[in-house]
């Protein structure tokens, strides 16, 4: 008779968990050096992009003033057209005319549409100054936006340089920080990440070093220290809340670590 099989479930120890968050830790600060590396550039690169984009806005807006300045001006100028055939066909007219108050009446089209020569010739010449104006700050813009311009593709050249250069290594340890997530419990993963989001250095498990926290550099009272080398429960430092592990177990897993993640 064949004996019954029996499949036997690993029970899964404080140990076994304090081993994983570690791992997970050290993965996840390879992670971090990584973008560090590459510090304030993407932001330098977003910031410059940002500025490119309001400054050549501000050039379209002045542009299309510009543009309304000039159809301004053409208007005026087929307007001074249009006075001068009048005001040359009120002078014939007066030739001909049988009394004084039909060349009266000429007389006084022929001031009006001089006046609005003299009109249209002002209001070319305000708007020939604001074209002027508007001219020069487009110079200054444009130049601006060439400088700028210079500035983001240095920074964006830097930029790749560092991403080819650390892309692949990144790619690798995020799923490498995938797979051992998903050996830690929700709860544990949960309040790691909460740790780490809210520490200066990403760090959220730390081993104790001097008789000290890893993190925050408290003190550990010795029978503090003594539950935690027993793994028996996960244990937090009472001063900045990272999970506290023993230097034995810290030195084995980074040997173990450094091993596969070479």
């Amino acid at each position: 008779m064949a004996k019954k099989e029996q499949t036997v479930t690993k029970e899964i120890t404080v140990e076994d968990k304090l081993r994983a968050l570690f791992d997970l830790q050290q993965i996840d600060s390879r992670i971090d050096k990584i973008r560090t590396i590459r510090g304030e550039l993407p932001l330098e690169v977003s910031d410059l992009e940002d500025e490119i984009a309001g400054l050549k806005t501000r050039l379209d807006k002045l542009k299309a003033e510009i543009k309304t300045f000039d159809e301004e001006i053409s208007s005026r100028k087929l307007q001074i057209k249009d006075s001068q055939s009048l005001i040359k066909k009120y002078e014939q007219q007066q030739l001909n005319v049988r009394n004084n108050r039909e060349f009266d009446s000429l007389s006084k089209e022929i001031e009006f549409q001089t006046l609005e020569i003299q009109l249209a010739e002002k209001k070319i010449k305000e708007a020939q100054f604001r074209i002027e104006d508007k001219k020069k700050v487009t110079d200054e813009i444009s130049a601006r936006i060439d400088d700028r311009t210079k500035d983001l593709d240095l920074k964006k050249a830097e930029l790749d340089d560092i991403v080819a250069e650390t892309q692949k290594d990144e790619e690798l340890l995020i799923e490498k920080s995938k797979e051992y997530a998903g050996y830690i419990e929700e709860r544990l993963l949960v309040a790691y990440n909460r740790l780490r989001s809210n520490a200066a250095n990403g760090l959220a498990v730390v081993p104790i070093e001097r008789d000290a926290c890893g993190g925050c550099f408290a003190n550990i009272p010795p029978q503090r220290q003594l539950d935690i080398a027993q793994r028996k429960k996960v244990i937090v430092c009472e001063y900045c809340g990272r999970i506290l592990t023993d230097q034995v177990l810290a030195s084995e897993e980074e040997d173990r670590m450094t091993k596969i993640l070479k």
